[in-house]
């Protein structure tokens, strides 16, 4: 009868003794922003605003003090953000990719005019 007791006392020990959020935000902060910067406005705007909105509701959660809501929604938004981010790269690169098919189509080209007596 003690062991399930002291389980219990233990489980709601670990879960008050969890520490504020603020590493879990700062790191939502940090996905949100590196989106920003790879031009995710751009090439992955649902993400970024999903990621910035999930930021957003994270803070509010925080500031209610709802520190595992805020942790859940931080955690989120980090990955949205994360994907945000790579969907950018993705789509930039293949804007670049583009357009140096592009440039070495038209040297070709300009390479057979110049073959052509």
């Amino acid at each position: 009868m003690q062991a399930p007791i002291c389980g219990c006392v233990l489980a709601l020990t670990a879960c008050a003794s969890l520490p504020p959020p603020t590493a879990e935000l700062n790191a939502a902060r940090q996905a949100v922003a590196r989106a920003a910067d790879a031009d995710a406005d751009q090439y992955a705007d649902g993400d970024l605003a999903r990621a910035r909105d999930l930021l957003g509701q994270a803070q509010s959660a925080m500031a209610d003090g709802r520190e595992q809501d805020a942790r859940d929604l931080a955690l989120r938004a980090t990955a949205a953000g994360d994907l945000a981010h790579a969907r950018s790269r993705e789509a930039a690169s293949v804007a670049e990719l583009g357009q140096r098919r592009a440039e070495i189509a038209d040297l070709r080209q300009r390479l057979r005019l110049e073959e052509t007596p």
